[in-house]
This record gives C-alpha cells, sequence and structure tokens, in this order.
C-alpha cells in the first residue's frame, strides 16, 4: 500500500478492478452534483499519477525498515492465523487514530497530510489526494510498535491498504448520515466533519475504519444537520499547481523555521502546530 505510510504499493495497487469501480463511482457522483470543479479534478490526478511513481521508491526504502524492526520482535504472530488478522486490525486502527491525529497537530507531519485537505470540494476524486512525502514526515513510527509487538509487516501492510480504501468512499457528499453505524464507523458524515476548516470542526473525527477511538478519546465531532461546512486551506485554492499543493505546506514551514530564531525556536514550528492562517478562523488545527 502506497500513501502517507511509505509502506506497500500505489493506491491502485495493482488491481485494476478496484481503480475502475472507483472511477466509476466518481463518474456516478458527478452525475449526481451536476458539475465538477475541473481545475481541482485535474489536480487531484496530478496528485495520483505522482502518487503512483513515488509510492514503489517508498515502498523499497521503507520495507526493510519495517523488516528491520520485526527482527527485534521475540515473537511473530502467524499470518496465516485469522487472530491475527482481528487483533491486527484493532492494532491498526489504534495506530493510525494516533497516527492521523499527530498529522493534524504537529506541524512536520501536517507538512505531508495537509496535501489531502487541499480540495474545497468533498468529493471523490479529492480521496487520493496524498501526500508525497510520507517517509520524510516520519509518521510511519506510529505503526513501528505493532511490528516490534509481533505483528506480521505483510499483514499490517495488507490491513492499511483496506483502510485507506475504506476511506475512498467517505469523500463526498451524496451519502447522508448511516444511523447507528455512525457510532461505531467512519462514515461520509463523520468524515465531512473532519475534513471541515471551520472552528468548530478542527481537531476531529481521526479514525480510519472506526470512529470509537474519537468517542473513546473525545475526539469525535457530529456533522451539523444543516451541513454547510467549508472544505479546504486558505492559500491553496482549486486551480493551483501540483507543486504548490505538494510542497507548498515544506515551503511555509521552512519559511517559518528560517524566520524562527535558533535551534529550540526551529524545533518549535516543526513539532508545534500548523499554522492557523490556513483555516477560517485563529486557531490552528
Amino acid at each position: 500500500m502506497g500513501n502517507e505510510f511509505g509502506l506497500g504499493r500505489g493506491l491502485a495497487g495493482g488491481h485494476h478492478g478496484l481503480l475502475l469501480v472507483m472511477v466509476l463511482a466518481a463518474l456516478a457522483e458527478g452525475l449526481w452534483r451536476r458539475r465538477y470543479d475541473f481545475a481541482a479534478l485535474w489536480a487531484s490526478l496530478a496528485i495520483v499519477i505522482g502518487q503512483q511513481i513515488l509510492s514503489p521508491v517508498s515502498a523499497l526504502a521503507m520495507g526493510p525498515v519495517y523488516r528491520w524492526f520485526a527482527s527485534l520482535s521475540p515473537h511473530a504472530f502467524p499470518a496465516s492465523d485469522w487472530r491475527t488478522w482481528a487483533v491486527g486490525f484493532i492494532a491498526v486502527e489504534f495506530a493510525y487514530y494516533w497516527f492521523h491525529r499527530f498529522s493534524h497537530t504537529v506541524r512536520w507531519l501536517w507538512a505531508t497530510h495537509s496535501v489531502h485537505h487541499t480540495s474545497h470540494e468533498m468529493v471523490l476524486p479529492a480521496a487520493a489526494r496524498l501526500g508525497w512525502t510520507g517517509p520524510l514526515s516520519l509518521g510511519w513510527l506510529c505503526f513501528v510498535p505493532l511490528v516490534l509487538l509481533g505483528l506480521p509487516v505483510q499483514v499490517m501492510g495488507a490491513l492499511l491498504g483496506a483502510n485507506l480504501l475504506w476511506q475512498f468512499w467517505l469523500h463526498t457528499e451524496a451519502i447522508g448520515r448511516l444511523g447507528p453505524l455512525e457510532w461505531v464507523l467512519n462514515t461520509p458524515s463523520a468524515h465531512r466533519a473532519h475534513h471541515s476548516r471551520d472552528e468548530a470542526f478542527l481537531d476531529c473525527n481521526f479514525g480510519g475504519v472506526l470512529i470509537v477511538f474519537d468517542r473513546l478519546f473525545g475526539t469525535y465531532r457530529a456533522e451539523p444537520a444543516a451541513r454547510g461546512l467549508n472544505y479546504g486551506l486558505h492559500g491553496v485554492e482549486q486551480g493551483n499547481g501540483v507543486m504548490a499543493i505538494a510542497f507548498g505546506e515544506w515551503r511555509r514551514m521552512f519559511a517559518a523555521m528560517a524566520r524562527a530564531p535558533g535551534f529550540v525556536a526551529k524545533a518549535r514550528v516543526a513539532l508545534g502546530r500548523p499554522g492557523a492562517d490556513q483555516f477560517t478562523t485563529g486557531k490552528s488545527i
């Protein structure tokens, strides 16, 4: 699975059938919406192309790193045992929650993850806006404890891949609330709240497949019944070039670090919260 984790293959993953389903779903959504912002659509496609080129490189770099950590584990759970997958699913969801939460609250990680939040529309193609610099952001460290505890690298990679695929259909306004499922699963309604840049919805709904950890740790927010949420980031418009989308936050962060006096101040910029000017209020995410 290739994305911000730097593990495995790209979004299509070689599964052309899944890619076809995604394309058809996006076309159906376009008919339902009766319009797409084509500048934003082309920007999303450009990000996807970059992802597909860079994902194999990330996998080649990160695969040996994860396998080295796995070699340090005193015990490896068998990948052939269904219990490994069941426990691994919960463990991966827990680690993903913290990876995603840190990706919003630590600017160094946000520099990669911000790419995913640049679309000003909540549409299926925007789901594929994934940062190119995951290994550099070090978010993959959130999953190292799972490998050290004995979860096979291939099981973790497959579960993270399933996590990513689940989130594709969450990026739409075509599906409303799903009743009791909202208590357990990450749904389109919950994910729309997550993507909002409005003050009341910052720092919420970090789950992958599950929403239970958000409820447990107090980061769950329900989408307002009237909808009307604002998406995207200030300074990153729909028609911006792919390089501005992919590297804009790195540029802004390094500029802020350059202005900061001394090493400690620079570290505070890198490890602090993202700049508040990207959102609709003075509160940073």
